[in-house]
């Protein structure tokens, strides 16, 4: 690097610290979740803007390969985080309710998202047109985990049945969601394909393997009985080396299934799903804290400005105002239709049905990580692309102010989380406790 290089990473590093750090305090004044404001602060730095004169300004083309590092190292952690966070055991005494609205929230939209896709594969789609129809129906169908964890809990819905039951939902929304992306990865490969046939291999390897040698690095911490419970445990801490253990086997994962054809993304989300969660929660909660400060402050906010670089709405037009709105219209319309009817098919009341389908059409970060890995294969273009971006935002902002109509409405929170199941649904488990989502 030139120190003229130099000098601009530094300034284009502060300039994304700032801006994040503004818009997501701003978004949380007006009741929104962080990441609305810090995405919006990635579309407003690029080309949509002053014909892209403040990007070219803050963020040169010479330093945008090193902001891109940052990003992926980032969105490699985020996915991490994601993995290690989808903690199935939700699904106790709530499962056949959670099953059927996260069914039904995936099938809608991707039957629905798919038929939108033939009508805009003539303009949009750049390689195969079956990988740019699934990839479609995937994108449309996701709910964004860590983003609805943290509107549960600044809305109160964190511990209340309707919350447990949406996380559990949005739980396997995302084992779905990344399955189906997996397929569209596989559909759009080029030369190198075959090395996907190792996929089998590389997973027996993870669950055989390198979970059982995780969980013995950490249950060796316990060199003494417990004196008060879990939290009795001596010295139930996190050292470096184990943190450095789990942080290299995070990239070597990441290369692997990079290697093999997928994207890394796949290898940070098994990762982070292999990695143990019986030792102890409060290892589990050192480790993602860890993590996701570093992520949060510095590495996120990298990857949304290299985002936000790809988005130019200024050149949209009248046709891509009209696509806009089918995108919003299938978005939303398929995915409160799938989860409202998940949820009445189990006898879920009204109101309570209509709040599990305003928290399923969260997407948030999650969208905008499928986003990212269809341009980067090629399976979208960036105009498609800026829309989908566009949809992401919008959907991601409209739960609070649904969520809080909803609330009016029925009296508050604790109306709205709380209900009693016909006697044949009703389980036993306690509610479950909202994972620590920030983004």
């Amino acid at each position: 690097m030139t120190p003229e290089q130099l000098q601009s990473f530094f300034l284009g590093l502060a300039a994304i610290l700032a801006l994040s750090r503004l818009l997501g305090a701003a978004a949380r004044r007006i009741g929104q979740p962080p990441v609305v404001g810090e995405l919006l602060a990635g579309v407003l730095v690029g080309p949509t803007l002053f014909g892209g004169a403040l990007a070219d300004h803050l963020f040169p083309t010479d330093i945008r390969p090193m902001l891109g590092a940052l990003a992926d190292l980032g969105l490699v952690l985020f996915m991490f985080v994601v993995g290690y966070e989808l903690d199935l055991t939700r699904l106790r005494g709530r499962e056949r309710v959670a099953v059927s609205v996260s069914l039904c929230s995936v099938l809608v939209p991707l039957t629905l998202g798919g038929l939108l896709a033939l009508y805009l594969a003539e303009q949009h789609a750049t390689g195969s047109r079956t990988a740019f129809v699934l990839f479609l129906g995937a994108a449309m169908a996701v709910t964004a985990f860590p983003v609805l964890a943290r509107i549960l809990a600044d809305s109160g819905l964190g511990r209340t049945r309707i919350g447990g039951i949406a996380l559990a939902a949005a739980a396997l929304d995302d084992i779905l969601a990344w399955s189906l992306l997996a397929v569209v990865v596989t559909v759009a490969g080029g030369d190198g394909q075959w090395r996907l046939l190792l996929a089998p291999a590389y997973l027996a390897v993870m669950l055989l393997a390198v979970r059982p040698c995780l969980r013995r690095l950490f249950e060796g911490r316990r060199t003494a009985p417990p004196r008060a419970g879990w939290e009795g445990w001596a010295r139930e801490h996190v050292t470096a080396d184990q943190l450095i253990v789990v942080l290299g086997g995070l990239l070597l994962s990441c290369l692997a299934t990079a290697w093999m054809g997928a994207h890394f993304v796949f290898g940070a989300f098994l990762f982070g799903a292999v990695m143990p969660r019986d030792t102890s929660r409060r290892l589990r909660y050192q480790i993602t804290d860890r993590l996701e400060y570093v992520t949060r402050l510095l590495l996120l906010p990298s990857f949304f400005v290299i985002a936000g670089l790809q988005v130019d709405l200024s050149r949209i037009g009248a046709r891509g105002v009209a696509e806009l709105g089918l995108i919003l219209l299938t978005a939303v319309t398929a995915k409160f239709t799938g989860a409202y009817a998940g949820a009445r098919l189990n006898r879920v009341p009204h109101a309570q049905s209509g709040v599990l389908a305003a928290l399923m059409n969260t997407r948030g970060l999650t969208e905008l990580v499928i986003l990212t890995v269809g341009l980067q294969l090629n399976v979208i273009d960036r105009d498609l692309y800026a829309l989908m971006v566009v949809m992401a935002l919008t959907t991601t902002a409209m739960t609070g102010p649904l969520l809080s109509l909803l609330g009016r409405r029925c009296g508050g929170p604790a109306a709205l989380g709380d209900f009693s199941f016909p006697a044949e649904l009703r389980g036993s488990a306690p509610v479950a406790r909202a994972p620590s989502g920030r983004g």
